[in-house]
């Protein structure tokens, strides 16, 4: 494949303070968190989801979620994400001030009733009145699919129902659709067919790509979806995260293999691939074990030294 650096613009979204940190039974003190935010902003990375406006019962990890994003304030030169559910999540994320929402729901029934207490078809319906809400109060909003890739209770998902979901979304008037491998079944070819499938019908709406790498097809699953036009991915620094609702989805594209791979590739990413490997030592050091992500080990041992947390 030949790239030409220069007419390529790739946003890369590091999610490890929501996705990364939702599985671990190690609670992050807000302090913890802001120090984590701090270390993956200054590598460079310009949009960061940082939290999901649950229940603390059900991810209590993410009862802070209001008070990190008050924290972190306003910034020109970053974008501030959040994923919101539900209708009390949306109510909360207007409260806190984010200006940026990831509004998703699944294509899977199964996962639905799981994940969101509800049938597919029901979040959906609620879900898109909600994002005409969000829209009409002037957030910035990206509609999400879950799921699309498949489903470990249900199987494969048919490109017609995510092309009817997806319709029903863009309806609202959203400009950005992300379609997420959230059981991490999707592999190279089904990632290039379902991108090129909902561009040709939806030809003016931006795709961005959330993908798992419970199966090991992570990164191979994103260059794929790059071939096919995808110019915006969603990943978590050291690999961390992955859908508690689902049997087995464990871990996220690591941001700093994803970074290394594009820079490679002479795709410029703006992030600074050594600081990046700061925040895995951090986060090695905290949670006391190794983490998915290859680069931070890849640059120690060039220095001559492994970290070992």
């Amino acid at each position: 494949m030949s790239v030409d650096s220069s007419q390529t613009k790739l946003s890369i979204e590091d999610q490890t303070l929501r996705d990364g940190l939702q599985m671990e039974s190690r609670i992050f003190s807000l302090e913890e968190k802001l120090h984590l935010f701090e270390l993956i902003s200054k590598a460079g990375v310009k949009r960061l989801q940082v939290g999901s406006f649950v229940h603390p019962h059900i991810i209590p990890q993410m009862a802070d979620t209001d008070e990190l994003i008050r924290t972190i304030g306003k910034s020109d030169s970053l974008v501030v994400s959040a994923l919101i559910l539900n209708d009390k999540g949306l109510e909360r994320a207007m409260r806190c001030g984010v200006s940026h929402l990831n509004m998703s729901v699944s294509v899977s029934d199964t996962h639905s009733r799981k994940n969101a207490g509800r049938p597919a078809a029901d979040a959906l319906s609620s879900m898109t009145g909600l994002i005409i809400d969000a829209l009409n109060a002037g957030l910035d909003v990206r509609a999400g699919l879950q799921c699309v890739f498949g489903c470990v209770y249900e199987g494969r998902m048919s490109a017609d129902s995510v092309l009817r979901a997806t319709e029903k979304m863009v309806a609202t008037g959203v400009r950005e659709i992300n379609l997420a491998d959230t059981t991490g079944m999707a592999t190279p070819l089904a990632i290039r067919r379902m991108v090129e499938r909902v561009r040709s019908e939806f030809p003016d709406v931006a795709i961005s790509l959330h993908l798992h790498n419970t199966r090991g097809l992570g990164l191979a699953n994103l260059f794929a979806g790059f071939e096919a036009g995808v110019k915006s991915f969603d990943t978590c620094t050291a690999g961390l995260g992955g859908c508690p609702f689902v049997r087995g989805a464990a871990g996220n594209v690591p941001t700093e293999d994803a970074v290394n791979m594009f820079e490679s590739m002479g795709v410029a990413t703006g992030i600074d691939l050594a600081a990046l490997c700061e925040a895995v030592v951090y986060l090695e050091t905290i949670l006391g074990r190794s983490l998915p992500g290859h680069m931070q080990r890849v640059l120690a041992q060039a220095k001559g030294c492994v970290t070992v947390p």
